[in-house]
């Protein structure tokens, strides 16, 4: 058992970051956040685009752990999350919309970043960067390639870029869309999922947001706004809908793990500390999900808890 009287410092204000950090506080383990900027959440990423919060990181949630679901209800009892859909549209270039059932899927009225948020309420934030591994005991709450920026991981996962695109329509096309809630598009060399923002959202507003795939979000990494002529084209192709009024782009050069450890967090210790891993890349069921991210961040807590009491 490795003990100590100075506080972890957990680099990441993500939802893996936000339930480790939840963890310690409640074991009394003292603690600090560092994070990039005072705009929690990491990709569940919920930003003010023309007056309103759009979801632009994670599309969704499910509630599969048992953990998880208890914290769920918690939300839902304070009218944080509500229940969304548990079908799925499948739109193809040419073929009719089909309908694909599955786990139900989650939305939050005010972005899925508010849910990060209640989490680290009551919670300091230090909004700076580290560019170097921090004294004392780490937890490194991030993908893999940015933590490996700072320390090496073990058997790190390498992750695709996604580039999200908002688009704002007329009522009009709104209600010529071929889907009711959110679609998987198949098949298509530029874009991948699309969402209702205001059906997930609960306020109906007309807008959805376009996930790019990654072969076409790599092409525009250094310019993620050159990707927004492509993504209107194609999913105009798919809907049928005109040119939207708006638009606004988010890069995510990491959103999502290739892989995944099988293991829900990582410890390793030198020169007599503790450095925690963890996030949706360390989900050993092998689907990374906003739920399994939680999961990493709760088990990395108590493994902590247990070697620092």
């Amino acid at each position: 058992m490795t003990s100590s009287t100075s506080p972890v410092t957990l680099l990441g204000a993500g939802i893996s970051g936000a339930a480790c950090a939840r963890v310690l506080r409640d074991a009394g383990i003292p603690f600090v956040v560092r994070n990039r900027g005072r705009a929690v959440g990491g990709r569940m990423s919920s930003p003010e685009v023309h007056g309103r919060r759009v979801d632009l990181g994670a599309g969704y949630f499910t509630v599969r752990d048992d953990g998880f679901r208890d914290v769920v209800a918690d939300w839902a009892s304070r009218g944080l999350v509500h229940e969304w859909t548990d079908t799925f549209t499948v739109l193809a270039k040419g073929k009719a919309p089909e309908q694909k059932p599955g786990p139900m899927r989650w939305g939050s009225p005010g972005g899925l970043r508010s849910l990060v948020k209640d989490l680290l309420a009551d919670i300091d934030i230090d909004a700076t960067e580290a560019d170097a591994l921090p004294a004392g005991h780490v937890v490194v709450a991030m993908p893999d390639p940015q933590a490996s920026r700072l320390v090496e991981v073990p058997d790190p996962v390498d992750y695709d870029p996604v580039i999200a695109v908002a688009l704002g329509l007329s009522a009009d096309d709104a209600r010529r869309l071929p889907f009711d809630d959110a679609a998987f598009v198949s098949d298509d060399a530029d874009i991948e999922f699309l969402a209702r923002d205001g059906a997930r959202r609960g306020d109906g507003a007309p807008v959805i947001v376009a996930h790019t795939t990654s072969a076409r979000a790599r092409r525009h990494l250094e310019d993620p706004a050159g990707a927004v002529p492509t993504v209107v084209d194609a999913v105009a192709a798919l809907t049928g809908i005109g040119a939207p009024e708006w638009t606004h782009t988010h890069r995510w050069t990491f959103a999502k793990p290739s892989g995944a450890h099988d293991r829900s967090h990582g410890i390793v210790e030198s020169e007599d500390r503790l450095i925690g891993f963890a996030g949706d890349q360390w989900c050993p069921e092998g689907s990374p999900r906003v739920e399994s991210a939680w999961r990493s961040g709760t088990d990395l807590g108590r493994a902590l808890v247990d070697r620092l009491s």
